[in-house]
């Protein structure tokens, strides 16, 4: 992979991870149709989620983060909630699809009545990896470690956990957190060996999770990375993916691949894993998009370019003025058309079409 590629993907990921227009969410307790069919399935099943930005649905602070500002989640709820995204999240339509409410959000397990935690519990936190990152948040360690502790304080029964599925969210930020620590000054040289650490502590969760009684396991494969608006911005604004990027997410995935075959093949218990491949999801997306708007070209947006972007290179999007309190940012006029809604995360729009793109996968779960 080309270097200078590389080192802008790191520093876009750092900004975006550290700014405080990046990252939560809070999830409704309300029961929602997301337009493409729940499926009315055994109601008992819950959902354990644990990952970063692109699932977590409120555990990131609210002082640190952007999330819980405007204009994120204008489209739903209607107000800053703490999800990446001006409305839902995969966490949602996942859930959505199992024919449940989504999950509480770990961070506001106790100040919601017990029965709220029937559907299962959030552990995401925006910004985070398999390793320590950019950001002081519990990675996905202490994420189980979390989980782990309420099911020895009896939270869940072993017959809750047979019935549950849990979803595990990985997009990159591990990769962010490397390139850009002391030391590491070229960054493409160890790219094999960066990638097999991550997604052998992928692996190492995964199984963790199996082994406390998690029978089925979806993982997300990570997104084609060369596609995110902050890459496409800064190569080749906003026309077209960035293929080395690219390169690397395929090459993360087939070791993501490799690795959970052989998780299989040493697995006594019955159990199911699932690999929900975010990369051609998105790349499906993105094209159907670009295909509509070749037709449509006044009012669908480019899908390559995010619906909300700061005014300037030095804001972002939900960036205020200190001393005035000005936003900013600026708002696509339809982002309800839009592919991205901000520079990393999609929009609901994006994540509904992703969700449709995985949505025979997630049958595996369920069987």
């Amino acid at each position: 992979m080309e270097q200078t590629t590389i080192v802008a993907f790191c520093l876009f990921l750092f900004y975006i991870t550290t700014c405080p227009q990046v990252h939560s969410a809070i999830s409704s307790d309300h029961r929602h149709r997301l337009g493409q069919g729940q499926h009315h399935h055994d109601r008992s099943v819950k959902l354990f989620v644990f990952g970063d930005s692109y699932a977590d649905t409120g555990n990131s602070g609210k002082v640190a983060t952007g999330s819980w500002k405007a204009p994120y989640g204008i489209t739903f709820p209607g107000k800053p909630a703490g999800r990446f995204s001006d409305g839902r999240v995969l966490t949602d339509y996942i859930a959505s699809f199992l024919g449940i409410r989504s999950p509480v959000p770990y961070k506001w397990r106790k100040s919601v009545k017990k029965s709220k935690l029937v559907n299962g519990i959030n552990f995401a936190y925006g910004g985070t990896g398999v390793f320590q990152t950019l950001i002081s948040a519990p990675n996905m360690t202490t994420q189980i470690d979390f989980f782990q502790q309420l099911l020895e304080e009896k939270l869940y029964t072993k017959s809750d956990l047979d019935s549950s599925i849990a979803l595990i969210s990985l997009a990159g930020n591990d990769y962010a957190a490397y390139f850009l620590k002391t030391g590491n000054q070229s960054p493409g040289k160890d790219l094999a060996a960066v990638t097999t650490s991550i997604v052998n502590q992928l692996v190492v969760n995964i199984k963790r999770i199996n082994d406390l009684g998690v029978r089925k396991i979806g993982v997300t494969a990570i997104e084609p990375m060369g596609c995110l608006p902050g890459v496409t911005s800064i190569f080749t604004s906003y026309q077209n993916c960035s293929e080395s990027l690219n390169s690397a997410s395929r090459f993360h995935n087939q070791i993501l691949h490799q690795k959970v075959e052989e998780l299989k093949n040493v697995t006594t218990t019955k159990s199911t894993f699932v690999i929900l491949d975010l990369y051609n999801a998105f790349l499906s997306a993105i094209q159907q998009q670009k295909l509509h708007q070749a037709g449509n070209s006044t009012t669908l947006e480019n899908p390559l370019k995010p619906c909300c972007v700061g005014v300037s290179s030095e804001y972002s999007c939900g960036s205020v003025d200190e001393r005035s309190g000005a936003a900013k940012y600026t708002v696509c006029s339809n982002p309800e058309r839009s592919m991205f809604w901000d520079k990393v995360h999609p929009s609901q729009n994006g994540w509904r079409a992703v969700y449709s793109a995985i949505k025979s996968s997630l049958h595996q779960l369920v069987i």
